[in-house]
């Protein structure tokens, strides 16, 4: 699995390994029901399909792992790591899902990185390889937990080539990640290849290194995919499209993403694709009375206040994140300015007992008294 080590390091290496098994071995025993059922819990709201579809990904990629490291199972006689595409509007709970599921109920090893930080070795910027560097990172040092982790690939429709007729939201100030070059080094490692590994991340090109099997990462990639429906829509690409999801807003086409951007191969890495839509008014109305107000009024009690909001004004919350097509993203943007404003005004001014978020016409005000 891993090579590379200092020949001093009989004792490190043993020791890791040892360290990996016994994470492995302590896994959660949860069933995908279960796993799905913990995701709300921990306060994931809407997106009932992909929750599904993702907690089964989690217990299957567990379960692979027992199978392989612990039960000494031959790996030919097992699925391959499953690779998943997760594609949904901003704000629609992609990254969370997966920070949620491997960070804090799985609990392995997890990097979410910005893939438009990351270009093709040789040009300033950070290699790809360096993705491994943070997963070892995440294993605080121990490479062979870090080959049994998951890499989230952040703002993956960002790193689509500039030759891409695709009409973006925003198109000209979305960045260029050199284009095909960034594509063709994550073919390898995305399907399972041994990956030199820079040891002193940002240090220097001629440090220590590792050789690291990526045969059991799974590479999680998300997107907005914005303009992708209207580029359909205007190429006539309807031959052989599935649709996914309720509002049928994303295909599995190879060639649509071809002329969206992106490598045929590199879209073939991917063993599932899974769609998430827009959260509508009801979910968005959940998340911030559930999610995002109760960390406020926390603050506000340790100060010795009462932080309330007129409905009117949740209403207005709501509506703007809609309207900007934001998500849940949206909703924390929409309140803080106001918050901000009831926080310096109200904070050690011992007069004060009570913060009232309200709105005034199209803006919200804070009330303080």
């Amino acid at each position: 699995m891993i090579q590379g080590l200092p020949s001093n390091s009989a004792e490190t290496f043993k020791r890791h390994r040892e360290e990996c098994l016994r994470s492995l071995a302590n896994l959660p025993k949860l069933s995908p029901r279960d796993i799905s059922e913990r995701l709300i819990e921990l306060g994931y709201k809407g997106q009932d399909d992909a929750r599904q579809a993702m907690s089964l990904m989690a217990y299957r990629h567990a379960r692979r792992l027992q199978r392989l490291y612990l039960d000494k199972e031959a790996r030919e006689s097992l699925p391959s790591k499953q690779n998943v595409l997760l594609l949904g509007p901003t704000g629609s709970g992609k990254t969370f899902l997966i920070e949620l599921l491997f960070q804090h109920i799985i609990k392995l090893p997890t990097v979410i990185v910005d893939i438009t930080s990351f270009t093709e070795t040789g040009y300033i910027g950070d290699s790809v390889s360096t993705i491994l560097t943070r997963l070892i990172m995440a294993a605080e040092g121990n490479p062979y937990l870090a080959a049994c982790g998951i890499v989230c690939l952040d703002e993956f429709d960002k790193l689509a080539s500039s030759s891409s007729n695709a009409r973006f939201a925003g198109q000209g100030t979305t960045k260029d990640v050199s284009g095909y070059g960034v594509q063709r080094e994550l073919l390898a490692m995305m399907h399972g290849a041994e990956v030199v590994v820079p040891m002193d991340y940002g240090v220097s090109e001629y440090g220590p290194r590792l050789k690291m099997s990526t045969h059991d990462i799974p590479f999680l990639a998300c997107g907005a995919f914005a303009g992708y429906r209207e580029m359909l829509k205007e190429e006539s690409l309807g031959i052989g499209f599935e649709p996914l999801g309720k509002d049928q807003h994303y295909f599995e086409n190879a060639e649509a993403f071809q002329k969206y951007g992106f490598l045929p191969e590199l879209i073939g890495r991917f063993a599932r694709i899974v769609a998430f839509d827009a959260l509508d008014k009801d979910t968005l109305k959940t998340i911030l009375e559930e999610n995002i107000l109760p960390r406020f009024r926390n603050e506000f009690a340790a100060e010795g206040l009462k932080l309330s909001i007129s409905k009117e004004a949740m209403s207005f919350i709501i509506g703007r994140a809609q309207q900007r097509a934001t998500g849940a993203r949206g909703l924390h943007n929409e309140l803080v300015s106001a918050i901000e404003e009831a926080a310096y005004l109200s904070f050690m001014a011992k007069k004060h007992s009570e913060v009232i978020i309200e709105l005034d016409g199209q803006n919200l005000t804070s009330k303080v008294q």
